[in-house]
């Protein structure tokens, strides 16, 4: 299978301590979901394990929400396939910090 390049932005306290910009890019072989997404994002940058989802669980951390093609994405299964314009690489998959108030 041709590998595959996708694009996700990181949300700026990620990219801090990933010391990367606001993008990253990622050659990604197989299904193109979710989980392959964080898994190969954290075999890349080691440092990010525990911040999108918990090491146990494997829940996505509760203030982060995945994006893409301007859709949440946040509550759909972690190995339902992502848009195709993810897949191809023309649109980013958006890791987002939830901002919390009142």
């Amino acid at each position: 299978m041709t590998p595959r390049l996708v694009r996700i932005e990181l949300p700026a306290h990620l990219r801090t301590l990933a010391g990367v910009g606001r993008e990253v890019t990622l050659e990604m072989k197989g299904a193109i979901t979710q989980r392959s997404v964080v898994d190969a994002l954290e075999a890349r940058y080691p440092m990010l394990r525990g911040t999108i989802r918990d090491q146990v669980t494997q829940q996505r951390r509760p203030f982060l929400r995945f994006f893409a093609c301007e859709q949440d994405l946040s509550h759909e299964p972690p190995d339902a396939p992502l848009p195709d314009a993810v897949v191809s690489g023309t649109e980013p998959l958006i890791i987002l910090g939830a901002i919390a108030g009142g």
